[in-house]
C-alpha cells in the first residue's frame, strides 16, 4: 500500500475524527519531504507532487484555522474532505522523478510554485468559511473568509511577483502571454475585486460569500483546467 493510500484512508476516517486528520497531514508532509531529499529537488513539479502538495497546505491551513477559531466550527472535516479528493487524484497520477531541467533550478522558481500552492490552499479555505456562513448565516464565518482570502491574496500576489523574476531569468521577459499567465492574471483581478467589494455595503453577506466560493472554482480552473485544455509553459 503506498504512502499517498494510506494518506487518502486517514483523509477518509478524518472527515468523522481529527485524529486520523492529523496522522494523514503529518505522514503527506513526511512523504513530500521524502521526495524532497530522494530527489534532491523541491517535488513541486508534476500533477502527483502538486496535488499532494495542495492537500497537505489545505490540511495545514485547515488545523491552524480550526485551533484558533474553535473546533465547533467544522473547518477541520471540511478540510479533511478536500484533502481527500486530492489525494485521490495523486494516487492515479504517476510521480515525476525526473530531474529539473536547467530553467528551474532556481529558488525563485521554487518560491514561486510553494507560494502559489499556498495562497490556493488559502483560497480554498476561504471557500469552506463561504459554505459555512451560508448554511449557518454566522457573521464570523464570512469574517474567517475574509481574512484567509486577504492572506491567500497576499501569498499569490507574492508568487506571481516571485514568477515574474524566474520568467526574466529563465526567458529574458516577466511576461509572456500564455494562457497560464493570463488565467493567472483574471485570478490575481478577481480576488482583488473579492477584497474591495467587501466593502460595499450591498456586496455584504451572501452575495460576498458566494463570490469567495466561485473563486476557489476560478482557482481550480488556473491550476488544472489551464494546463489540461490549453498549451503552456507551464506543466503545473
Amino acid at each position: 500500500m503506498t504512502p499517498t493510500a494510506i494518506v487518502f484512508a486517514l483523509y477518509l476516517f478524518g472527515m468523522a475524527s481529527r485524529w486520523p486528520a492529523y496522522a494523514g497531514f503529518l505522514l503527506q508532509c513526511g512523504y513530500l519531504a521524502y521526495r524532497g531529499i530522494t530527489l534532491g529537488r523541491i517535488p513541486l513539479v508534476g500533477v502527483h507532487d502538486t496535488v499532494s502538495f495542495l492537500a497537505a497546505s489545505i490540511m495545514a491551513f485547515g488545523i491552524a484555522v480550526d485551533q484558533a477559531h474553535g473546533r465547533k466550527r467544522g473547518v477541520l472535516q471540511a478540510a479533511a474532505g478536500l484533502a481527500l479528493l486530492f489525494t485521490a487524484v495523486a494516487m492515479f497520477q504517476l510521480p515525476n522523478d525526473r530531474p529539473l531541467p536547467p530553467i528551474l533550478k532556481t529558488y525563485w522558481f521554487e518560491l514561486h510554485v510553494a507560494l502559489s500552492f499556498m495562497s490556493y490552499a488559502l483560497f480554498a479555505i476561504a471557500a469552506i468559511m463561504g459554505v459555512r456562513f451560508l448554511m449557518t448565516g454566522e457573521p464570523e464565518d464570512e469574517r474567517l473568509e475574509y481574512k484567509t482570502a486577504f492572506v491567500g491574496y497576499a501569498l499569490f500576489s507574492l508568487s506571481m511577483i516571485f514568477g515574474g523574476v524566474w520568467a526574466h531569468l529563465a526567458w529574458g521577459t516577466y511576461w509572456l502571454w500564455t494562457p497560464k499567465e493570463l488565467w493567472t492574471s483574471l485570478l490575481w483581478l478577481y480576488y482583488g475585486l473579492y477584497l474591495h467589494l467587501r466593502y460595499l455595503s450591498w456586496w455584504q453577506g451572501r452575495p460576498i460569500a458566494i463570490m469567495g466560493i466561485v473563486g476557489f472554482g476560478i482557482v481550480m480552473f488556473t491550476y488544472l483546467g489551464v494546463s489540461l485544455l490549453m498549451k503552456s509553459s507551464h506543466s503545473f
